[in-house]
């Protein structure tokens, strides 16, 4: 049995890239040619070097948006002005570490605007571009499956505030009736969707600290019901989902523990559960798994982050294989993905990993994958 590989999503972007997004998110003139173009080769490249690296399951390196979540407000009407920014709650203990990351440009400058009226498809242009030019470069590089991502209800609503609908439940309605079209027409294109789902865990130290865990559980819960009636009629199988703390290096102390949010997280209607294992706050976390591993479905596929995507170590191939050998022994290795913990390029320009040592990153996850797959 061979363990496959993928990562999260996100890439490190070429500077030309970032300054092509940029220039079109400032509102200066462009070649819309020239970025269609530039996308297209950039997508390609990316592609390439994950094929390079040993990655089986591979994306388009998010590589047109200008992050995970916020991408939204291009492709759906609804958005404008500016959203409160409110720092998680771990930084604001530590406001001298703070102070650093802003200082140094450590905290990543992009439009956040609120929801200000209806939410809908301004059209399906850009992912159709991205879907052409992730498939195209597949066909180039020989690899044979793909994954897209694409932001769930919750996770625009944590970033992308709303200031226009009656209720927070009503906000998330209007957004699983729009992304709806999204999630299906990736699905329909051959490719995995990616669900990205830091709501369940990070809001709840951002937007909900003034909550118990108990009660952002409510919160999460109506996420994932939202999220699930956006995914009705698609095959769990082709779904995949990620939750995650906030992909930054700072304290963490904050942080919901996974046990808190595991049965929640097991809710969504997607067969494969990407989630961190890997930085050294949740490493110990795999734990969960064993211990309730009586309450996973059978349909579940496992895809523990075994490298970390906020520090430029490069695991030994030796420490991943030891990760996916504690998730092989709770599930089965058939039923074990190797991940990332986050993505390497969560916003267009901002990563805290150099890009070559990402892709080195990579190729230590395969190779330790396949140390895992001959012992298992």
């Amino acid at each position: 049995m061979t363990i496959r590989t993928t990562h999260v999503g996100s890439l490190p972007r070429t500077q030309e890239t970032v300054d092509m997004i940029f220039a079109r998110e400032r509102g200066e003139p462009y070649d819309p040619d020239a970025f269609a173009a530039q996308m297209r080769d950039a997508c390609a490249e990316t592609v390439r070097r994950q094929v390079e690296a040993g990655v089986d399951i591979v994306s388009d390196g998010e590589t047109s948006k200008i992050s995970y979540a916020t991408y939204v407000k291009d492709r759906y009407t609804g958005f404008s002005g500016d959203s409160p920014r409110n720092a998680p709650a771990d930084l604001k203990l530590f406001p001298s570490f703070l102070k650093r990351l802003a200082a140094d440009g450590g905290t990543p400058k992009y439009a956040r605007p609120m929801c200000t009226g209806e939410v809908r498809s301004k059209g399906q242009g850009e992912l159709q571009a991205d879907i052409a030019n992730l498939k195209s470069a597949m066909a180039a590089h020989g690899a044979t499956e793909g994954f897209m991502n694409a932001a769930s209800p919750g996770v625009i609503s944590l970033f992308l505030q709303n200031d226009h609908y009656p209720t927070r439940d009503a906000y998330l309605a209007a957004l699983s009736d729009a992304m709806a079209a999204e999630y299906r027409t990736i699905v329909d294109a051959g490719l995995y969707l990616q669900l990205d789902c830091p709501d369940l865990a990070l809001s709840r130290h951002m937007l909900f600290q003034d909550l118990s865990d108990a009660e952002f559980v409510k919160i999460a819960e109506s996420h994932v019901a939202a999220l699930n009636a956006a995914l009705s009629g698609i095959d769990p199988s082709r779904v995949r989902v990620h939750i995650c703390w906030g992909n930054y290096e700072g304290p963490h102390v904050c942080d919901i523990p996974m046990d808190a949010v595991f049965a929640t997280f097991l809710k969504v209607a997607a067969s494969q559960l990407l989630f961190e294992t890997s930085n050294p706050r949740h490493a110990h976390e795999w734990q969960v798994w064993r211990d309730r591993a009586a309450e996973i479905p059978d349909d579940k596929v496992l895809v523990p982050g075994v490298v970390d995507t906020t520090t430029n170590f490069v695991e030994h191939p030796e420490v991943v294989a030891e990760r996916l050998e504690r998730f092989a022994r709770i599930v089965g290795p058939e039923r074990v993905i190797a991940g990332s913990d986050c993505g390497f390029g969560t916003f267009a320009g901002f990563g805290a990993v150099d890009p070559d040592i990402a892709y080195a990153k990579l190729a230590a996850m395969a190779e330790g994958a396949r140390l895992a797959s001959a012992r298992v």
